[in-house]
């Protein structure tokens, strides 16, 4: 048995893993890159094996970054089933096509500036028709179920507990008389999410590949995390200021509107009943086509939900719907929001803000020192809201520069994403513990500090394999050596490199400008060191120049 590792190697995005085994060829995730444009490039790379040789694909949940390069896989000729369970096979139903009209938006944009320099037009990755059409594929099924692949492999899908249908996989392979087991954690949820129902313990594995995300921090427990949104959000309305929350279309959002629906229905003591009564007396939007979409998914399989949301459906209260909640499908209504003076909260996606309609509501309000941008979910390095909840004092939106005087929070614990107790919880579980634990999907330190409590806690094998590294599942685990004649790898991580220099040289030209600005202001520089620095931007700007003309 073999494993190729050909994503979320290193990187919290872009899970892909071909596994290889009892003749057959399988897929676990075929996820699209999202954050750095050096990954993101990674998008429109040749996948790494013969497409018509995958025998079957295993899908663990709907999130783009696990399932965003299913329909490159069906343009590309792959005709085998997709399993899932039905939550994600109906949220892919919604999520795949949106990705695609994403993508033909954004090569629409390219193509205006190739044509400009008389360059010929690039297709999109796929687009919401290609991705529509691969929905052909996929089968549902129910969580806790034994799946017979054939003879020789089975599956089980249960639930992970990270977003509506997310699953931690169980696949047992026979081959040579001698049957193992590998899992795959996909994401692993927060324990205490809204609206879901804890992860699934699993209670032996020979081979384990886990999710890293937060393999280094721990989350604030609920109770304190639902008083500090409060506090946020009740301090904003009074200053007449709107609450806009960066929110993923899928998952994120219904948690805020279950949140939002407690804090209506509560009744609490004197010292914070104003702030609820503030918040019932606030508007809320769900400014989002997709998170509308999605909602309307969640309301299709509350059978899903944990038992304290399923004790309040029973009570006759929907815990996503309530007074003062207000859907806005409409591009004419998503503009009405921002002419509006009233005080409410905005929820819109996208979640890390580079695409969608949060982009105009911040627009509108990243300015305003009376308003408050709470971010609740994971930030990519490389993305817009990554850059905000990192200090950034100026960020361009739409091509203009605008002053973050708004209020910036972050409540990290609403992450759909298990943190570092919880993930060594996870292995700690496993009666029959794993020989050999691989991480992925996660950020260089993360997965260092979790890979060193996990030898110093159980002294098991954990290794964090690379890009496009291939294992031999066996005690003695063995690197295979990768040639797969595609591309040259040299040349491919040059140019990634190339990029990295241009992004990392952006940031360093905007930490220039700050200082430079701040210097010129000080009476105490001399003309003559103001004329040296001015040559030496001038050298830099002739600089500049030549590389472009280059």
């Amino acid at each position: 048995m073999k494993i190729t590792f050909l994503g979320a190697a290193r990187t919290v995005t872009g899970s892909n893993f071909l596994v290889e085994g009892a003749g057959k060829k399988f897929l676990v995730d075929c996820g699209m890159y999202q954050g750095k444009i050096t990954e993101e490039l990674e998008n429109e790379e040749p996948f790494r094996f013969d497409v018509h040789e995958i025998d079957f694909m295993l899908l663990t949940h709907a999130h783009i970054d696990h399932s965003g390069r299913i329909p490159k896989l069906y343009n590309e000729g792959y005709r085998n089933e997709i399993i899932a369970t039905k939550a994600t096979c109906d949220l892919c139903a919604i999520m795949l096509p949106d990705s695609g009209h994403i993508q033909e938006m954004e090569v629409e944009w390219k193509n205006k500036r190739r044509i400009r320099k008389g360059e010929a037009p690039l297709p999109p990755l796929y687009t919401a028709e290609e991705a529509a059409k691969s929905l052909e594929l996929f089968r549902p099924i129910k969580y806790d179920e034994i799946i017979d692949i054939d003879d020789n492999i089975h599956v089980r899908f249960n639930d992970a507990g990270h977003m509506l249908g997310s699953s931690i996989i169980e696949v047992w392979i026979k081959e040579n008389g001698k049957e193992e087991k590998i899992v795959f954690s996909g994401d692993i949820g927060n324990n205490d999410i809204p609206l879901l129902s804890e992860p699934t313990m699993i209670e032996s594995a020979d081979y384990l590949v886990m999710e890293s995300t937060y393999g280094n921090r721990l989350h604030m427990r609920n109770d304190d995390k639902a008083k500090l949104f409060l506090d946020i959000v009740s301090e904003t309305l009074e200053k007449n200021g709107t609450v806009v929350i960066p929110s993923f279309a899928v998952g994120r959002t219904q948690e805020i509107l279950f949140e939002l629906d407690k804090l209506k229905t509560q009744t609490t003591d004197d010292e914070i009943k104003k702030k609820y009564e503030e918040i019932i007396n606030a508007s809320v939007y769900v400014d989002s086509p997709l998170a509308i979409s999605a909602t309307e998914v969640f309301e299709d399989n509350m059978d899903l939900f944990d038992e304290e949301t399923k004790e309040f459906i029973q009570k006759g209260d929907n815990p996503l719907e309530f007074p003062g909640l207000k859907f806005t499908r409409t591009v004419e209504e998503s503009k009405a929001l921002n002419e509006s003076t009233e005080p409410a909260i905005i929820i819109s996606a996208s979640g890390m803000c580079d695409v969608g309609r949060i982009k105009h509501h911040l627009k509108h309000n990243i300015w305003n020192p009376n308003s408050t941008i709470l971010f609740v979910g994971y930030q990519a390095p490389g993305t817009l809201g990554y850059s905000i909840v990192n200090g950034a004092k100026k960020v361009k939106i739409f091509g203009e520069e605008y002053a973050v005087n708004a209020r910036v929070k972050y409540i990290e614990g609403y992450s759909g994403h298990a943190d570092q107790e919880w993930l060594l919880n996870f292995v700690y579980s496993f009666i029959q513990k794993p020989k050999h634990i691989f991480l992925v999907h996660g950020e260089p330190e993360a997965q260092d500090e979790l890979r060193d409590k996990l030898v110093e806690s159980t002294g098991m094998s954990v290794i964090i394999p690379e890009m496009e590294e291939t294992y031999e599942l066996k005690d003695n685990l063995q690197i295979l050596e990768q040639d797969n004649g595609k591309r040259n790898i040299k040349e491919r991580y040059t140019r990634l490199e190339v990029l990295e220099r241009l992004e990392t040289l952006k940031d360093e030209i905007g930490d220039m400008e700050a200082i430079v600005k701040e210097d010129l202001h000080n009476d105490s520089i001399k003309d003559s060191q103001i004329e040296d620095l001015n040559e030496k931007i001038k050298e830099l700007e002739r600089q500049i120049v030549r590389i472009i003309e280059n």
